[in-house]
């Protein structure tokens, strides 16, 4: 379960990230690691669609889009972003105590047990503390 503190502390992150401009700071962030293959990044809606949920709007600006959702697996969080730095940044700023799944463009935050059930739907990299290292092994 969801707790308020961690709803306000992500409300909050995802307002400061919002609220950023793409002048000067953005366009110069260069992300570490390795960058995802290019595909066509899914929406908020496409991703909960995916999953069978209804997302209920956070955060709607041009940069960042942001929604909770809620399935029979559980509560998480959706984030969608206009550019790949857009995310490594937002990613660099979220909360370490949560896991992550990673895809291009977005993100869903919350708890590793509904992670897990939504990352064969999804298709995404789970990131248990550093975004730039994925948990997911690699074929070989």
């Amino acid at each position: 379960m969801t707790t308020f503190p961690r709803l306000a502390a992500f409300a909050l992150l995802a307002g400061l990230v919002a609220g950023c401009s793409s002048g000067g700071g953005w366009s110069d962030y260069v992300a570490a690691g390795k960058s995802q293959p290019a595909a066509a990044p899914l929406t908020i809606e496409q991703i909960s669609d995916k999953v069978g949920c209804k997302p209920k709007m956070q955060v709607d600006a041009e940069e960042v889009r942001t929604a909770y959702c809620k399935t029979q697996d559980g509560e998480f969080f959706v984030n969608t972003f206009k550019t790949e730095q857009l995310k490594d940044e937002w990613m660099d700023r979220a909360p370490e105590y949560n896991p992550h799944l990673v895809g291009p463009r977005w993100t869903v935050l919350g708890p590793l047990k509904v992670l897990e059930a939504l990352r064969g739907p999804l298709n995404g990299d789970l990131h248990l503390t550093d975004h730039r290292v994925s948990q997911t092994p690699t074929p070989k």
